[in-house]
């Protein structure tokens, strides 16, 4: 082997480069991470081809002085940590030092920069093997810019791996959006080839902030986000949650941020994931912004060299805010808080409330109008009739004929948008599948089998709850063989799994012996789910396992306890499906994650028979 020997300044930073920058979207975060540090409230990018012939970030922050400029293009040198107690509670985005040598090394980078409105700077750049900084006078407002040209021309291999101007652009068009979306009062403009893409203005009320939100998620998913501000523990997560409705076929619209950094961690994931099991379909990804604000001093954000990923002092702490935050605040959105699910859902229907108060003259009757103080039907899982005992103020017979019948016979009432409730009144059953109801806004349709699933499976759950775990001790006793590390979890949390109705005892360097399981679950695979709870325990330090088989046996039983298709419901059995879906937490779905209703505005129903053209 050749003798050791010091590498060359300018190699050892093309090295160092090949940790930090992947593609010009790298660059961009870098650059756009340290204008925020500096205190920046205004930050314009340029971009040719993609970023990969020039880009340039230019910001009115801090400014870096004279004789600071030529440490801002050397290794290992920066401003934002001084001590290794510092590494313990990052509160910058940038703070390793190398980010601005190592892009120097692969590129032609000028940093122009001034501390002061005189309107008179000062640039470097380096130059040779050794990168040595040359500095001269130069005009520049208060503030910073980088100019980065020719990435990679000095280095071809990496430079013949980058994709098409188009898709390098676009990664690099999602790390401006991140950042964007992270800091709102900073303004944001990004041209691309000379033409003006953004022109973002500072958010500082709710307003703006949801128009930036809007212009970077689209206008859908402000449609559709649920708001969410919660604290616990000395940490706070707010943000915006994609409803249900919203979901996606992949993961493209999913931000998280901790102290204001964008991070990817699998303990987020499985507590966001988590907490929309019940509610999503299977194969769809939820949508979110959310930002978790926490103590520096309990994350370390050192872990990887583009700061992408972070690690938690309390994992379980995080995981259980997370989860318990997002699972409640679903749990809260009712149908007066959904937007329409209609497949025509567009703009807000100016005249929507009056067309239909003058359609409800005819088509409601007192009988439906008066069901807020009728009280509703009572629905009891009977498991030795396989389904459930309906109870209600009127016998079961064909409701369209009971509604024509009845309006003989009352005076119709009127549909009043102030007082009508969300889902409105049934008017009409179709092919024993569908009710049909009229609401101040137009037409909602529900999906009768669905909505009283949920309806019966939360009651189901509320009922679990309320009873507490059950254990049932095993008549002969399990071994379990496991390995050590499992076996040391399981000893480790028994209290935590006797709490779930899991009693264990070790018997062995290897073994563990399972003495109950909870009694809904006596007839599960014991060995299986002991080994998927301390699988949860041991990635994630949360497990949900036990709670998640319970909710599958309950929702098998309302499945098969909910109303059946073809059943003919009265308009008062109808109207008080409709109450208890408003009351009911999670009734915009199914057990499945399938919408349970939708409805179509009067605009959209003009739309369709092209009425006022």
């Amino acid at each position: 082997m050749a003798r050791i020997a010091l590498l060359e300044a300018r190699l050892a930073n093309q090295i160092a480069a090949g940790e930090v920058v992947e593609r010009p979207a790298s660059v961009i975060k870098e650059l756009i991470e340290n204008a925020l540090d500096a205190g920046a409230r205004a930050i314009d990018v340029h971009v040719e081809q993609g970023g990969l012939a020039s880009l340039r970030v230019r910001d009115d922050g801090d400014g870096i002085a004279q004789d600071d400029l030529p440490l801002a293009l050397a290794r290992h040198a920066t401003s934002k940590i001084h001590h290794v107690d510092d590494l313990e509670a990052v509160a910058t985005l940038g703070f390793r030092g190398e980010a601005l040598a190592s892009i120097a090394s692969v590129s032609r980078l000028t940093l122009t920069s001034s501390t002061d409105s005189s309107g008179l700077g000062w640039a470097v750049r380096t130059e040779g093997r050794e990168m040595s900084a040359v500095v001269q006078p130069a005009r520049h407002p208060r503030g910073t810019s980088v100019e980065v040209r020719d990435l990679f021309f000095n280095t071809p291999a990496r430079r013949k791996f980058m994709r098409t101007e188009a898709t390098e652009f676009r990664h690099l068009e999602e790390v401006v959006r991140r950042l964007a979306l992270v800091s709102p009062q900073v303004s944001f403009s990004l041209t691309h080839n000379a033409r003006v893409l953004w022109q973002l203005k500072p958010a500082t009320t709710e307003a703006e902030m949801l128009r930036r939100l809007s212009h970077i998620c689209g206008p859908q998913f402000v449609a559709a986000a649920h708001p969410l501000d919660q604290e616990a523990a000395g940490a706070r997560l707010h943000g915006w949650l994609g409803l249900p409705t919203f979901s996606r076929a992949q993961a493209d619209l999913q931000y998280f941020f901790v102290n204001g950094r964008m991070v990817r961690d699998k303990v987020v994931s499985h507590a966001v994931r988590q907490a929309y099991a019940d509610v999503l379909y299977h194969g769809r990804h939820p949508a979110f912004v959310l930002f978790l604000d926490i103590d520096p001093g309990t994350v370390d954000v050192n872990v990887h060299p583009t700061k992408h990923e972070v690690r938690f002092r309390e994992q379980r702490l995080v995981h259980d805010l997370i989860y318990r935050g997002l699972h409640r605040a679903l749990a809260e959105v009712r149908p007066d808080d959904a937007p329409p699910t209609g497949s025509l859902a567009s703009g807000a229907d100016t005249d929507g409330a009056s067309r239909a108060a003058a359609l409800g003259q005819g088509a409601a009757t007192q009988e439906a109008g008066s069901q807020a103080t009728m009280p509703a039907w009572q629905a009891n899982y009977a498991p030795q009739q396989g389904g459930l005992d309906w109870r209600s103020n009127a016998p079961a017979r064909d409701a369209f004929a009971s509604y024509l019948s009845a309006g003989k016979n009352h005076q119709p009432a009127v549909i009043e948008p102030a007082t009508t409730p969300v889902l409105g009144y049934a008017i009409a059953q179709l092919h024993g599948v569908y009710v049909l109801a009229q609401n101040a806004e137009g037409l909602v349709l529900v999906d009768m089998h669905a909505a009283h699933e949920r309806i019966v499976y939360e009651r189901l759950k509320q009922q679990q709850a309320d009873a507490g775990v059950v254990c049932q001790p095993l008549l002969v006793p399990l071994s379990v063989a496991l390995s050590q590390r499992e076996a040391d979890v399981a000893e480790a949390e028994q209290e935590a799994l006797m709490r779930m109705g899991i009693e264990t005892q070790r018997m062995g360097p290897e073994t563990v012996l399972v003495r109950s399981l909870p009694a809904v679950l006596a007839q599960a695979d014991a060995a299986a789910l002991l080994r998927d709870v301390l699988a949860d325990l041991l990635v994630h330090g949360q497990t949900r396992r036990v709670q998640e088989q319970q909710n599958t046996l309950l929702g098998t039983m309302a499945c098969h306890g909910a109303v059946r298709a073809n059943r003919q419901l009265s308009i008062p059995e109808m109207n008080a499906l409709l109450r208890d879906m408003e009351a009911t937490e999670r009734s915009g779905q199914c057990n499945h994650g399938r919408p349970t209703w939708t409805r179509l505005s009067m605009a959209e129903l003009d739309r369709l028979f092209m009425r006022g053209r």
